[in-house]
């Protein structure tokens, strides 16, 4: 009974966490200044503008209304500005759990799974920021679970919000587009191939895009929006916008600070600072105040070995045709989730996207979790494993916390927990 609760009590932990707090640091920090702009303007004329004039975007709208939803309920303030990210950050956890529980139908799982997504620190630090990265994993984890259970319509649906939030989203539209395709290749021979076929076409392909083209109302309905009136077709001024968008985005190669490989990614080899300030208000004369888009270590450092596990079992049950379906939403979601961003390799990126993919590392760590406790080895020794990993997986995110989170602390506790000199 307690391990069937166990989700429910770390999701309303989790959400007291990212709620605590939340105006600090005060001001807008990092990529926050173009979301809370874009939300502000929303609210104010559906469309994001500069002063008197319209406002080019790299972004769709759905993540900046979401972001002016909070703004909404609580005001122009930080913690209106971030209470949305706060909510879908308590809610994603709450979504895995639910996956876990469809692949593996056993509470202890469920909750441990759970307990996974709430000690990552990369989670926490992105649900207590307003950017769009949590909304768009939100939406792609959403679309996994309903295509899994083969609820294609709200997969769908689901997919043309992830859309309308980050484009990235685009890279497991044609994958689940593709996979289903397949599956009514494979299953259907003769005249009896067409429905299916035209009802998964437009599932995956009319769907989706009607779903996107609907979140860009404000920009149809307003005269202010950016280069409205190029053609006199608002559909050629629309799609002359999104190549001025894709332009953006394949020729992003200014240097950052912070930018990372995608290679070092998942061992963090390069987190992203969002904030710091070395502020007076501490005890000692020397203070530092940090948000850093930190996974938390040995979380991601596990992971990064359980995904190797979990693609070495994969190419075996290929080999043996034997399927699995948690090895495959693994690669899936690794796959349309980390693999693209190799082939950008001279485009400024930054490892705070991994979060995408964070919910299939994990699943990862689950089935490696659920190979050890189904083994040979002594029912004893495979769950005191299990019960090492996870307390350590605590104790390092309770210690990472003061950084994830913004608070004040001696700058000597600041650089004890700056464990690689690429931290810095």
């Amino acid at each position: 009974m307690m391990a069937a609760l166990a989700p429910i009590v770390i999701a309303i932990a989790s959400l007291a966490l990212r709620l605590f707090n939340l105006s600090t640091p005060k001001g807008l920090v990092f990529d926050e200044v173009y979301y809370v702009d874009g939300a502000r303007d929303f609210l104010k004329f559906g469309v994001e503008v500069s002063g008197s004039k319209p406002e080019f975007i790299v972004h769709p709208p759905v993540g900046k209304w979401l972001i002016a939803g909070g703004i909404k309920l609580f005001g122009d303030n930080e913690f209106g500005w971030r209470f949305a990210t706060a909510l879908i950050g308590t809610l994603l956890i709450l979504l895995f759990a639910r996956l876990v529980h469809t692949l593996f139908y056993s509470p202890l799982i469920t909750a441990l799974g759970a307990g996974l997504m709430a000690m990552d620190g990369l989670q926490l630090v992105h649900s207590r920021t307003a950017l769009l990265d949590l909304f768009l994993t939100f939406f792609i984890l959403l679309s996994v679970y309903f295509w899994y259970r083969e609820q294609h319509w709200f997969a769908a649906i689901a997919l043309g919000l992830a859309l309308g939030t980050k484009w990235s989203a685009l890279y497991f539209l044609l994958l689940l587009a593709l996979v289903s395709i397949y599956r009514v290749f494979t299953s259907y021979s003769g005249r009896a191939i067409i429905k299916p076929t035209l009802i998964k076409s437009i599932q995956y392909g009319f769907l989706p895009i009607a779903i996107y083209i609907s979140t860009w109302t404000g920009w149809f309905l307003s005269n202010r929006g950016w280069d409205r009136k190029w053609s006199p077709s608002v559909i050629a001024s629309w799609w002359h916008y999104h190549a001025e968008m894709l332009g953006f985005h394949t020729g992003l190669t200014q240097k950052h600070s912070y930018q990372a490989n995608p290679w070092s990614w998942m061992v963090m080899g390069r987190p992203t600072s969002f904030f710091y300030d070395s502020p007076k208000t501490c005890s000692s004369k020397n203070c530092s105040q940090e948000v850093l888009a930190l996974g938390t270590p040995i979380l991601w450092w596990l992971g990064t070995i359980a995904v190797a596990i979990a693609f070495g079992f994969w190419f075996q049950s290929i080999y043996k045709r034997k399927f699995n379906n948690v090895l495959n939403l693994i690669v899936l979601g690794m796959s349309a989730g980390y693999l693209p961003w190799f082939f950008f390799q001279a485009r400024t990126v930054f490892s705070f996207y991994a979060i995408i993919f964070e919910p299939f590392m994990l699943l990862a760590i689950v089935y490696c979790i659920k190979l050890l406790l189904d083994s040979a080895l002594d029912p004893r020794i495979s769950i005191a494993i299990v019960t090492a990993v996870v307390i350590a997986i605590f104790l390092n995110f309770i210690y990472f916390i003061p950084i994830f989170t913004g608070e004040i602390i001696n700058y000597s506790g600041w650089f004890n927990r700056m464990w690689l000199s690429s931290w810095i």
